[in-house]
């Protein structure tokens, strides 16, 4: 009966010991130690160029659209169509230079005069949201004259995808970034 057990130890102990020396699957276990930290750094790389590739498409639209500002294209529809039917006009304008990525109710466009080149804001609004999440800032729509100076900001907010396992980009409560691309120039002299 002893030696039985003895036995049986014994092929316990070769079993254990023929187990730790296997190799089959190490592979898969190296693979499984790995895959999470790869994984999340993927997420982050294409989260990081999603945002990147968006501000540059939001860049180019305000860079197209600005022109028509510039150039006196708005001023004239303002005052053959009335100032609401020209800041609609715009937006679609705006829109369709960059329906590539966004979706127009999200463009958030603000467009004012400054006095002088050292009063523009070009810079980043701080948004206000209301008990909904909603922004309720109050964008303005003034082209100006020519002449004048302009600053034309163009604000979305980018949804934020994989936040948990990727690098977090949000920097708005509701868990999007916001992004923004601005131009201020000065309007031609004379309307077309």
């Amino acid at each position: 009966m002893a030696q039985v057990e003895i036995a049986a130890g014994k092929r316990r102990r070769n079993r254990l010991v023929a187990f730790i020396r296997n190799e089959n699957g190490v592979t898969a276990v190296e693979f499984a130690l790995l895959a999470a930290p790869f994984v999340a750094i993927v997420a982050a790389l294409v989260q990081t160029f999603l945002v990147f590739f968006a501000q540059s498409v939001l860049e180019n639209a305000v860079r197209a659209s600005s022109r028509q500002i510039l150039t006196g294209q708005v001023q004239l529809q303002d005052a053959s169509l009335g100032q609401a039917a020209a800041q609609t006009n715009f937006q679609n304008a705006v829109c369709s230079n960059a329906n590539v990525l966004f979706t127009c109710t999200g463009l958030m466009i603000d467009v004012r005069v400054a006095n002088n080149w050292s009063s523009t804001d070009t810079g980043m609004p701080t948004l206000t949201y209301d008990t909904n999440g909603n922004v309720n800032n109050t964008w303005q729509f003034n082209p100006g004259n020519a002449g004048d100076i302009v600053v034309l900001r163009v604000i979305y907010l980018w949804p934020i995808f994989l936040g948990p396992i990727a690098f977090n980009m949000a920097n708005q409560p509701n868990g999007s970034r916001e992004i923004m691309a601005s131009a201020a120039f000065q309007n031609e002299p004379a309307t077309p």
